[in-house]
């Protein structure tokens, strides 16, 4: 099991909502700014706001953003 050292200053992004995926209501932690994982079924989600917000499936690039903006805590 990996450790992580977390001082007063940082912050971690979620909200309350509904997964695209599992359907359920569910906290969805951030990974990337509005890039979201369901903490129910660990389904990867996108934060849509248009006068209110949706969660979306991600498709093929939105996964290649991820992967190519994302890190590791470790590297932070």
């Amino acid at each position: 099991m990996q450790k992580f050292k977390f001082n007063h200053t940082t912050f971690i992004d979620n909200v309350f909502g509904i997964c695209p995926e599992c359907k359920e209501k569910a906290f969805l932690v951030a990974i990337i700014q509005d890039y979201y994982r369901c903490t129910n079924c660990g389904e990867d989600t996108k934060q849509y706001v248009n006068g209110h917000i949706k969660y979306l499936k991600l498709n093929d690039i939105d996964k290649d953003y991820i992967k190519k903006h994302g890190t590791k805590s470790s590297d932070r």
